[in-house]
């Protein structure tokens, strides 16, 4: 049955979306510096059967502030800071980058700090995101911000593509080794209503262990949108294989980060509906299928997200979100929560 889901679900995915952002928010247009940002004030909820495990606490999700702008003649520059007051280390450097865009949209170099071009959703902005929450197998499959060097365009006004050579070890982070990482994504509009992408990395790692070979990894994405009208249907799938070494947790995951000693094939997907209605309300309904370890039959994980989305003008929304776990493994873990986010972003 597993290898049936994941012969179905790469046969009709995988066919050459738009990276949505660099960084969290587009850079502007105008010339001089432009100062962008947003923050998103939210209450967690997390019921238990122990009255005394419940959460139930108001706090930041992310709080960030930066510059953007122009320089004559064909540069760029994108600068954000997190300043979340409940993320570790904060304040820190979340992007930084510099573009060179003399060829237009056909070709643009970008050098510096910025999110690896792996993976719709997480290519999409926080900002933009349509749960409050990515989903898990982005959290744990696809890396966050990395330093590195990417060339990106668009060709046609349908065909998308990103390639980037990257350090590999993460945000604000040097490498350690003189391997990079090659990470890549295309992406192919071949109707209006239709959008399909996929995309790949693959690099290499030092072992904890010295007299060992390298760790090695490999992603791979596919991933598709569907709009019609006020409707819009989304899904991605993404398959991980670790060799040597592999983490769980970190990222955003409120999960501690662990390093493991071994190999792992992982997988997991997800799709989302909305729906826009005329009262400036979005429902919003995610599947999603996560499984940690594919050489294990009982340790699926599957999470339901009910919720809308309401704007209240341009930059000001609220999401709600419930969130229903269901765990194949035996104890099942109690892990739903209901999540109040409110955002304003400026720029």
């Amino acid at each position: 049955m597993r290898k049936i889901m994941l012969f179905l679900l790469v046969s009709f995915l995988a066919v050459p979306m738009t990276v949505h952002a660099q960084g969290c928010m587009d850079a502007g247009s105008d010339e001089g510096v432009n100062v962008v940002g947003f923050f998103q004030p939210q209450l967690n909820y997390c019921p238990r059967p122990d009255a005394d495990d419940e959460e139930l606490t108001f706090t930041f999700n992310r709080a960030r502030l930066g510059v953007v702008g122009n320089v004559p003649y064909d540069i760029s520059y994108y600068l954000m800071m997190e300043f979340g007051p409940f993320k570790e280390d904060s304040p820190y450097l979340l992007d930084a980058f510099i573009t060179y865009t003399r060829f237009g949209e056909k070709a643009k170099i970008s050098f510096g700090q910025f999110k690896q071009p792996f993976g719709m959703e997480r290519n999409t902005s926080c900002s933009g995101l349509y749960t409050v929450n990515r989903s898990k197998v982005t959290e744990t499959l696809a890396m966050d911000r990395d330093m590195g060097i990417m060339v990106l365009g668009k060709l046609g006004g349908k065909f998308n593509y990103n390639l980037a050579l990257m350090n590999g070890t993460g945000i604000n982070s040097e490498d350690d080794n003189v391997g990079k990482d090659i990470v890549g994504r295309v992406s192919y509009a071949p109707l209006d209503l239709v959008t399909v992408g996929s995309g790949f990395r693959y690099g290499k790692a030092p072992n904890t262990d010295p007299n060992m070979d390298d760790d090695k990894f490999t992603r791979f994405s596919t991933d598709f949108t569907v709009n019609y009208r006020e409707f819009m249907l989304q899904g991605e799938y993404i398959y991980g294989k670790d060799e040597g070494s592999y983490t769980t947790g970190g990222g955003c995951s409120p999960e501690p980060l662990v390093t493991h000693t071994g190999s792992v094939e992982r997988q997991g997907f997800f799709l989302t509906a909305l729906y826009e209605t005329k009262w400036n309300l979005q429902p919003v309904y995610k599947y999603e299928l996560y499984d940690p370890d594919m050489d294990s039959e009982v340790d699926i994980q599957h999470f339901h997200t009910l919720g809308f989305n309401y704007f209240i003008n341009e930059w000001t929304r609220i999401q709600v979100n419930y969130v229903r776990g269901i765990e194949e493994q035996v104890p099942a873990m109690d892990n739903d929560a209901f999540y109040i986010q409110m955002q304003v972003k400026f720029m």
